[in-house]
């Protein structure tokens, strides 16, 4: 007896140790209706045929279990090499995300608390200052001190007051380049904890917790990683939430035997047509996956897989558990998904601690549930999750600008019109 209950227990560790662990092999789904689905197919096809767009990955999960997973048209146009489903993808901004995670793993553990100052790991950042008046023709400027100092949420949130240099506003984009502040896009010979210094003593946008400024707080967010693990950000990932959650392609320096599933990158010229990113276009080589780094941004610098960026997504869906490991707790995973930010500050829809969230009013506009958390990535990666239907999308191509982006939400309508 003793022995068949052992072996039942067994049983169902098994399975529950299965049921959170996802396998690219597509799987039917009883709740899906497929032939509603492959209209994904022929949407793709139609942009392709059409010059809007090259190639593309689409994922699908839905209930812990792969329902679609498809390269459609070319990795590399002038060589017509087929997309293939686990082709790697400059991420950029998807790096934000797993950024924050691992924030939240460090917080979780009793390292530093959600609302600290970050001048108590930096203190560049103590008695920060606003900017006051700005003169454009030399990039000078005046300030008045900051109402209180930047915390560990205000960074998560994007309310630091803190900027993008490459993407943000005129005034403060002067200012970083005045100061060789990177933005995190492509390969920098820098050091992290230098630059981010150097951030420290420079004026911010606005007071912090005043507004919504998307800007270079989750490589700040990197840099405190570094500092109190006393790792690398690309060690701490990898020890932390890749190597846990068995993410086998995802990384801050592709390896030169998988530099052949990497995508070749795109954009448009002034007539809209589509054409290959040459290696000085906006200061960003798109081969910097294959050049060996020691600046990691938290921001934007890993590359990934649909499949394995799925992985992660699935892990938060499941309350931080998966591959029968809980990598950071339930309720911690909760409050990450949870919103943040007092109404009309990021639109009609939220962010919470690393991701935007679908409001109530969105959702009362549009397909998504309220309570999807989704972000993008600049070369055109995207990714939404639905805790109340379980599902998971990510659409990958590697194309800015595109001015035929729209395909995504028809993507997404078609997939939530084939839920049974």
């Amino acid at each position: 007896m003793n022995n068949l209950i052992c072996s039942l227990l067994l049983f169902f560790t098994l399975q529950t140790s299965i049921s959170q662990t996802l396998s690219p092999i597509i799987k039917i789904h009883t709740g899906i209706d497929y032939e509603r689905l492959s209209q994904i197919d022929t949407l793709l096809k139609n942009y392709e045929d059409k010059n809007w767009l090259v190639g593309t990955v689409v994922i699908l999960v839905k209930d812990n279990q792969v329902i679609y997973y498809k390269g459609s048209g070319y990795s590399d146009l002038s060589s017509k090499k087929p997309m293939q489903a686990d082709a790697i993808f400059r991420i950029m901004s998807q790096t934000k995300a797993i950024t924050s995670f691992g924030i939240m793993q460090l917080i979780e553990r009793g390292k530093l608390g959600l609302d600290q100052k970050i001048s108590d790991f930096i203190p560049e950042f103590k008695k920060p200052k606003v900017i006051k008046r700005y003169n454009a023709k030399d990039s000078s400027y005046t300030t008045i001190p900051a109402k209180r100092e930047i915390t560990i949420r205000d960074l998560l949130t994007h309310t630091s007051g803190i900027d993008y240099p490459a993407l943000g506003s005129n005034k403060m984009r002067a200012i970083y380049a005045k100061n060789n502040i990177p933005s995190g896009l492509g390969y920098f010979n820098e050091n992290l904890l230098s630059r981010m210094k150097s951030l420290g003593r420079l004026p911010l946008l606005h007071h912090p917790g005043e507004k919504f400024t998307y800007g270079l707080n989750t490589d700040l967010l990197g840099c405190i990683i570094e500092i109190v693990s006393g790792e690398s950000l690309e060690t701490y990932f990898n020890k932390n939430i890749f190597e846990p959650l068995g993410m086998t392609d995802t990384y801050f320096n592709v390896p030169a035997n998988k530099a052949d599933r990497l995508t070749t990158v795109y954009t448009e010229d002034k007539n809209q047509k589509i054409i290959e990113w040459f290696p000085t276009f906006r200061n960003i080589n798109p081969n910097y996956p294959l050049v060996p780094k020691t600046y990691f941004s938290g921001g934007a610098g890993l590359s990934s897989t649909a499949y394995d960026y799925s992985i992660f997504l699935q892990m938060l869906l499941n309350g931080g558990r998966y591959n029968d490991q809980q990598i950071l707790g339930r309720r911690t995973v909760e409050l990450m998904l949870s919103p943040q930010l007092a109404e009309n500050f990021f639109g009609d829809n939220n962010f919470s601690l690393g991701f935007e969230i679908t409001s109530k009013k969105s959702a009362n506009l549009n397909v998504l549930n309220e309570g999807t958390f989704a972000w993008s990535g600049y070369y055109g990666t995207t990714f939404w999750a639905d805790p109340k239907e379980k599902l998971i999308c990510l659409i990958m191509t590697q194309h800015n600008p595109k001015s035929h982006r729209d395909y995504e939400d028809k993507i997404t309508s078609i997939i939530y019109g084939s839920l049974k």
